[in-house]
């Protein structure tokens, strides 16, 4: 796989996080390498939701009161962030802002789903839901490089449609996610009953996927079937909705967008 190279700071990072050797002084040294992450996980240790008595004033408090799952998945989250402003992904732009917003609001389902209604971590069920759709990122970013695909939009969503999620196992694979993680991902999109509770991780993003209107969300956004089939969870899942949108638009403008 050819990652842009956006990516080899987030690469780093997740080197230096999973060795159990490293040290808080080792993983800050990494991370403060990147100043945009760097400046993120201060925003995000100092925020509401994760202050303490006294502000995070150096990026090794901030990690400390963070964790490292969280540290992965915001220079992931980034390194994707990034990837949609390089220049001749403007071709791709409503697409790809769409697909960033699924992504978030998926994420932010998978956390509060998490959250209230299984004991899985939601810290690493946001990060499935932002990662899950890797592939569909990918493979925009690989279309931009084929100007017959740039001539013909509606050619690659049918192959984001067809390929994504295979080819994004195998990038979370490659960039060495744990198993579990890598496993959730598979055939997100394709239909099978909604659990009255999610009992693992595959269900929670399954059910956050369907709450973010699946890839119809991103891909046809003008087909009502998403709203049908987020309907279709029921009310145990949209009493949760009011909570989601929240934490999803404090995630937009923590990561540059605010539109969810």
């Amino acid at each position: 796989m050819l990652f842009p190279t956006c990516f080899d700071v987030a690469a780093r990072i997740r080197k230096v996080t999973n060795d159990p050797d490293s040290t808080l002084e080792q993983v800050a040294t990494v991370v403060q390498a990147d100043p945009l992450i760097s400046s993120k996980l201060m925003l995000l240790a100092n925020s509401a939701v994760n202050a303490a008595s006294q502000p995070a004033r150096e990026v090794g408090t901030a990690i400390a009161r963070l964790g490292l799952t969280v540290v992965r998945s915001t220079s992931l989250t980034l390194a994707m962030r990034q990837m949609l402003l390089l220049k001749n992904m403007v071709n791709f732009a409503d697409m790809t802002h769409q697909l960033w917003e699924h992504s978030l609001l998926t994420a932010s389902a998978c956390k509060v789903v998490a959250q209230r209604m299984t004991r899985l971590d939601p810290n690493e069920a946001y990060f499935t839901g932002m990662v899950h759709d890797l592939g569909a990122f990918y493979m925009v970013y690989r279309a931009t490089q084929y100007p017959e695909l740039v001539a013909r939009p509606q050619s690659l969503k049918h192959l984001v449609v067809q390929w994504h999620e295979s080819v994004g196992m195998t990038l979370l694979d490659a960039l060495g996610l744990p198993e579990d993680i890598v496993e959730a991902t598979r055939d997100h999109d394709c239909q099978r009953a909604i659990p009255d509770v999610p009992h693992s991780l595959q269900d929670v993003l399954y059910v956050s996927n369907i709450f973010a209107g699946a890839y119809f969300e991103w891909l046809y956004h003008d087909v009502d079937r998403a709203t049908i089939e987020r309907y279709a969870l029921g009310p145990r899942y949209l009493e949760l909705d009011d909570e989601i949108r929240e934490h999803a638009q404090s995630m937009a403008r923590t990561f540059g967008v605010d539109r969810t």
